[in-house]
């Protein structure tokens, strides 16, 4: 067993299985731009190496993720960040992945937090999971193809709602709407989790590719998420977003009537 504690990102690689856990459970494993960095090195090296089989997310505190770090959205918006940004990187990876990918979900599921579980090829919720995709709030656009994925999974009512409104999803209800395969108790979680990763270790692994290629269209996705990335950015320079980074540090609603 190979273990590798980067931060607020941890790794350990234990019989063909890669478990990636997000531990930063004082901010409710909001993800900064280092742990996208981490996110996307070890998807990278799930590809590189033949013993990793399959990979597995999971969150430590009371949440899975409360989606991007906030404080790096408000440095774009501004233009004080610095450096490499990692995000688009860690979901292009996310997109082209040949491993199978599990997800372990309790407590909050935000933004890139329920967008990344769209590439997921099994998905585990506690009943306390609460998936938000808040992006029109934020006066942001959706990301990692969920514009595509999301209403193509649950049809675009309920894509629209959850867009739009910010409407949440709990754990029983993202099952009924095919977003994940079971709701399990929260201490039973991680372990049904792993239990369906070693399943699919024990499978051909050529196989399991074959198939995950024929049901999913790799190139179409990764240019989504180009096109979701354009709009993103422009979306995060305009007043709408700044208004809406300023209210969420004043701890205020934010007011949009007035923004032209």
């Amino acid at each position: 067993m190979s273990t590798l504690d980067s931060g607020h990102v941890q790794v350990a690689v234990d019989a063909g299985v890669m478990t990636i856990t997000l531990a930063r459970p004082d901010k409710k494993n909001a993800l900064s731009n280092a742990m996208y960095g981490v996110l996307a090195d070890s998807l990278e090296r799930a590809e590189a190496d033949p013993a990793i089989r399959v990979v597995v997310f999971q969150g430590d505190g009371d949440s899975f993720s409360s989606g991007n770090d906030l404080k790096d959205f408000t440095a774009q918006a501004t233009g004080a960040f610095e450096g490499e940004r990692h995000v688009m990187r860690f979901l292009k990876n996310l997109a082209k992945a040949t491993r199978p990918l599990v997800a372990a979900v309790h407590g909050q599921a935000v933004g890139v937090g329920t967008t990344m579980l769209l590439h997921c090829d099994l998905v585990f919720t506690s009943p306390d999971a609460r998936l938000t995709v808040p992006f029109v709030n934020l006066a942001l656009a959706p990301e990692a193809a969920s514009s595509l994925l999301l209403p193509a999974r649950i049809g675009h009512a309920r894509a629209y709602a959850m867009f739009a409104l910010g409407e949440a999803v709990d754990g029983t209800t993202a099952v009924a709407w095919g977003i994940a395969n079971a709701v399990v108790p929260l201490e039973d979680l991680r372990a049904r989790a792993r239990a369906a990763a070693d399943q699919l270790a024990k499978r051909p692994l050529g196989a399991l590719t074959v198939t995950k290629r024929l049901m999913r269209d790799a190139e179409a996705i990764s240019a989504l998420m180009d096109k979701e990335g354009e709009l993103f950015a422009q979306r995060l320079q305009t007043a709408e977003a700044r208004e809406a980074f300023m209210a969420f540090a004043e701890r205020r609603a934010p007011d949009f009537s007035k923004v032209g």
